[in-house]
């Protein structure tokens, strides 16, 4: 008999995974940058589960307390002042009326004012933008006693129309829209012009459609600065039921008289809930506001 012998071939090993270095560095900052963003957030949070007393006396602490109900219901349902309308859902309504009537009354503006510079042969278009866009240079803090002044000889004191109209005169998006408009094909121009389609029937039914993702990244931007408002809208209303979520909640934590206590669990609870609407506007509109800030650069 002859032995026979078994060869096993030989198996192919897997090649080894190089560890990325790079990446996991990239991942670590982003991580630790996430968490230095969030920790102060988390903190507040805490503070909103504890009494006022025990916060005072102990300041934030790592337990979580179970006055969360009690604080939610004072921010939202409870006026801190003396009218009895400041609550927080009033308050958190005029913010929204706030920033957007602040929003749209600027993109309409802004586009107006575009389309008559892009699109009109006026003889000084080019100097009265730069005219506008030199108002940057004069933000609101530098105007704000002469338009003061004009608002109260107006009568729109305690207004929505004293908080918006001085407001909505934007150079920023004038020079977006004026730079999107540049880069729209002059063939459609002239075919609209042969369609019959005269000025106004040309801006509503072509601009403003290829103007959307401009539009939504305009939004953002100005509806965000609107919402953090504080200067004007503190020098405007002093009805109590004109307060927005920033102006209420620095007046809660003002009040310290006697012997009552800083209302700290419900100021803390209306500033996160003061973050919510601007989080869920730039997250539902986050791929327009891309695409529509580098639109503007064709």
């Amino acid at each position: 008999m002859t032995d026979t012998t078994f060869t096993t071939a030989p198996q192919a090993t897997a090649p080894k995974r190089r560890i990325r270095w790079g990446r996991i560095a990239d991942h670590a900052v982003l991580i630790a940058g996430s968490l230095f963003m969030l920790v102060p957030l988390l903190i507040v949070m805490q503070t909103t589960t504890v009494p006022d007393a025990e916060i005072i006396k102990h300041g934030p602490q790592l337990k979580i307390g179970n006055a969360l109900p009690d604080n939610f219901n004072k921010a939202m349902f409870e006026a801190s002042g003396f009218s009895g309308e400041n609550t927080g859902v009033r308050m958190l309504l005029n913010s929204f009326i706030l920033g957007i009537g602040f929003a749209v009354g600027k993109i309409a503006l802004g586009m107006i004012a575009a389309y008559a510079l892009v699109y009109f042969r006026l003889r000084f278009a080019t100097a009265a933008f730069w005219l506008i866009f030199t108002t940057l240079l004069l933000p609101l803090e530098v105007r704000i006693l002469p338009s003061y002044e004009v608002v109260q000889k107006l009568g729109m004191l305690n207004t929505y129309q004293g908080l918006i109209i001085p407001l909505v005169a934007s150079a920023t998006a004038t020079f977006f829209f004026r730079q999107f408009f540049r880069s729209v094909p002059e063939e459609l121009v002239e075919a609209a012009r042969i369609d019959g389609a005269g000025p106004v029937r040309f801006f509503i039914d072509i601009l403003v459609p290829l103007s959307r993702t401009m539009i939504a990244a305009m939004f953002i931007i100005m509806f965000v600065f609107g919402w953090n408002q504080y200067l004007w809208p503190t020098m405007i209303t002093t009805d109590e039921g004109m307060y927005t979520l920033v102006r209420g909640i620095k007046q809660i934590t003002q009040v310290l008289e006697g012997a009552s206590l800083p209302e700290y669990g419900r100021s803390n609870l209306l500033a996160l809930i003061a973050i919510l609407p601007p989080v869920f506007i730039v997250i539902f509109f986050q791929s327009w506001f891309v695409k529509g800030l580098t639109e503007s650069d064709k």
